[in-house]
């Protein structure tokens, strides 16, 4: 082992990480990117709480000459090593698998690692609702969704994947401010908004006491356990996996055809975005400040559609 060669390793690849990728601690899996780079320090950035850490070239050599020794078991590294364990990992000479990390060229990558996060998967919900609305409003500019039959095939399958995600994603957003809306929301208040108004709903859901204690209740009452007692479906599903009952003897079944999105395909996806916004910045001059404020228009329409829901 060179520390030198090493260290100007680390720094290479640390620089060359793809803007917006993360990187994650093997233990607690913190997710921190690179704030910068020096002649003797990596400074790093937690996503979780903003600090700025530095990591220093001196106790790199220090963690490197402890893997010259032989190999680190993950589960044993301190919280303040575990980020120079994940940066050591960029490098060509040193691997991390089965629970240690080791000195092993043959195995090692340089610029990959198994706590490298990719920019497009390290984005936030909100990012990615962002980005797929965009991408969405892109679709249906491009696409004649009016009229469904008439698009190509890879183009209606575009845009049912992009609604779908936004959907997903959408209801995600949405379910993590009901939570933060029902601290601010009192008994019959109504917060207002730009687009929308909306007020605390309280809805109840039932679910029944163990057998016995509802048997009992209606003993109590001289009420006839037979009203209440009916077909399990949990217990009939069992009796037809175990005997030779034909399905269709006990249930009324109905066929329903429908689309279902198997997979998406993200890195496209963040290509796409990239490719657009990399339109948007060539453009100069009232072309460009058009396009931006269509765009901005795109977004507040997306956004006030789903707010309706």
């Amino acid at each position: 082992m060179d520390p030198d060669n090493t260290w100007t390793t680390l720094r290479r690849q640390c620089e060359a990480l793809e803007p917006g990728a993360e990187l994650l601690t093997p233990v607690s899996e913190r997710p921190f990117g690179i704030a910068q780079t020096a002649d003797d320090r990596i400074v790093v950035r937690f996503g979780d709480s903003g600090e700025r850490r530095p990591l220093w070239r001196e106790q790199f050599v220090v963690f490197l000459e402890r893997l010259a020794a032989g190999s680190v078991p993950t589960d044993d590294l301190p919280p303040g090593v575990e980020p120079y364990a994940t940066v050591v990992t960029l490098t060509d000479e040193y691997a991390a698998d089965d629970g240690e990390i080791r000195y092993d060229p043959d195995a090692a990558t340089a610029g990959e690692s198994p706590f490298l996060v990719s920019a497009a998967a390290a984005r936030s919900t909100p990012e990615r609702v962002h980005d797929d609305a965009l991408l969405l409003a892109e679709q249906l500019e491009r696409a004649d969704a009016d009229d469904p039959s008439a698009l190509e095939t890879e183009d209606a399958t575009d845009l049912y994947v992009l609604a779908s995600d936004v959907q997903r994603g959408a209801n995600r957003v949405r379910r993590s401010v009901c939570d933060a809306l029902l601290e601010r929301l009192g008994p019959d208040q109504r917060l207002h908004g730009r687009y929308g108004t909306v007020r605390r709903t309280t809805r109840e859901r039932r679910q029944p006491e163990d057998e016995e204690t509802v048997f009992a209740a209606l003993d109590d009452r001289g009420i006839p356990r037979e009203w209440v007692t009916g077909i399990d479906r949990d217990k009939l599903d069992v009796v037809l996996a175990v005997t030779d009952l034909e399905e269709d003897e006990v249930y009324d079944v109905d066929e329903d055809v429908y689309v279902q999105k198997v997979g998406t395909d993200e890195d496209e996806k963040y290509s796409r975005l990239e490719g657009i916004a990399d339109r948007i910045d060539e453009l100069e001059g009232a072309e460009g400040e058009d396009l931006r404020a269509e765009l901005d228009d795109i977004e507040s329409r997306l956004e006030e559609a789903l707010s309706a829901d």
